[in-house]
């Protein structure tokens, strides 16, 4: 079995874990674990540790006002390896017990990209999608300089610009990320799905600098080249936290989409083991996703395509199938709609693990877009939504920070302004509507002249 092992290691280790311009291995931070097959390839990754943000707080709930501290003393650090043993749980039990300086052993679940079930045709194009979006452009809401994050299988940027008639398109190489023992760089990967999510982004955010972080292009052995591993998606995520944090706390703008998660609970402990990641906030990724909004991150995340009308075929169950990050209270959880702002039968309805109302809006998919998998395929599956919604953030914070909306704040806006679709209010069908820019930009013009201005 695949885990992650958080430890705390001394405090001048951490700091050199920190340190970019130093090297650390895997085996300076672990050592010998008994019983554990220590992955050398994988760069340790510092995590921070939340803290009570009011003094005297309980330092062991997650349920209150959290800090994050990247401070040696505090802060821990992450390797990967794999646990060979019949019985995981007794080996487990006895290597915290052996080793006080282990504080978890997580899982490192397997995830995938969500492409559609169906094989439907496409029901309009991008350019109708386009037009739903009119208003942010007329505002000159475009994207500009709004750092946009594709955690995906990597972007073919000549592909998209090609699809996007000649677009010229800002790809931002140097802040990009590419897992160790992957080949190729930023913007110069394989046509795949990575490239449809980028094509969807640039709708509503034509001028948005692209991030390329291909943490589904992972060299472990599967099925598909869209399979990859949670423990590249956190190393990318801490990739990123450092990358906001070199930005002025007032000018701090960063998006980040991801079409993927985790279809089957057996890719995963089981809920209540202290090392799941779908049912457990206190997972190492979900923590550092809430690091990373806290920061100043936009996180957007697809529903999933376990729609219980035409679930994926890898979906071992339909029920609750949003868990861990896409169901997480602080990102925005995406299904999908056709342009009609019908719900697709694909679209994975809550309640959610981690916050039971998911999904929080709808966006468009299953439309005529990038082709990426051949002529006549449609953009599908939440896979196209999410990027889509993520694409209309992006364009927003052209005008407006994080420091003048934070990320929560967004999320609330988007939610209050959706086009309510099904049953009256929230529904586990559509979440809180369809994402509605008319209605968005209304409320940014009533912000505006109530003396709450935007910044860039």
């Amino acid at each position: 079995m695949r885990v992650l092992i958080h430890m705390k290691p001394e405090p001048d280790l951490v700091a050199a874990v920190i340190d970019p311009a130093r090297t650390v291995l895997p085996r300076d931070v672990a050592g010998e674990l008994p019983g554990v097959e220590l992955d050398h390839d994988y760069t340790p990754v510092p995590i921070p540790k939340p803290m009570p943000a009011v003094p005297g707080g309980d330092p062991l709930s997650l349920e209150q006002p959290l800090t994050f501290s990247m401070a040696p003393e505090h802060a821990g650090v992450l390797v990967r390896g794999q646990i060979h043993d019949f019985d995981n749980a007794r080996r487990i039990a006895m290597l915290t017990v052996a080793r006080p300086d282990v504080l978890q052993l997580a899982a490192d679940s397997v995830i995938e990209s969500t492409p559609t079930c169906g094989g439907d045709p496409p029901v309009g194009d991008w350019r109708e999608v386009a037009g739903f979006f009119a208003e942010l452009k007329s505002d000159s809401l475009n994207g500009t300089r709004v750092p946009l994050a594709i955690v995906d299988t990597g972007i073919n940027l000549e592909f998209v610009s090609d699809k996007r008639d000649g677009l010229a398109i800002s790809l931002d190489a140097q802040n990009s990320w590419v897992p160790p023992g992957v080949t190729g760089r930023p913007g110069q990967f394989p046509v795949a799905h990575g490239s449809m999510c980028a094509f969807d982004t640039l709708i509503a955010a034509p001028d948005a600098t692209l991030l390329d972080l291909p943490v589904l292009r992972s060299q472990r052995q599967g099925r598909t080249v869209m399979e990859g591993l949670l423990s590249d998606a956190l190393a990318g995520y801490s990739h990123l936290l450092s990358f906001l944090e070199t930005m002025p706390q007032e000018q701090r703008k960063l998006v980040v989409s991801n079409s993927w998660g985790s279809f089957s609970p057996q890719w995963d402990f089981p809920p209540g083991h202290p090392g799941n990641y779908s049912d457990n906030p206190a997972h190492p990724f979900n923590l550092l996703v809430t690091a990373l909004e806290q920061a100043g991150a936009d996180i957007v995340f697809a529903a999933g395509n376990c729609g219980r009308e035409c679930p994926d075929a890898r979906c071992t169950s339909t029920d609750r199938p949003i868990g861990g990050a896409n169901s997480h209270p602080r990102v925005l959880c995406i299904g999908g709609v056709n342009t009609q702002r019908d719900r697709v039968g694909y679209s994975s309805q809550g309640p959610g693990r981690l916050s039971q109302r998911k999904p929080d809006i709808c966006a468009f998919t299953h439309f005529s877009g990038s082709e990426a998998f051949g002529p006549g395929t449609p953009d599908s599956g939440t896979s196209a939504a999410c990027p889509v919604a993520a694409g209309v953030v992006a364009a927003i914070r052209t005008q407006w920070s994080a420091a003048s909306i934070s990320p929560g704040e967004l999320r609330t806006l988007l939610r209050r302004t959706a086009d309510d679709r099904g049953a009256a209010g929230f529904d586990y069908d559509y979440g809180y509507g369809v994402v509605n820019v008319p209605g968005i930009m209304d409320a940014l013009h009533r912000r505006q002249k109530n003396g709450r201005t935007g910044g860039s």
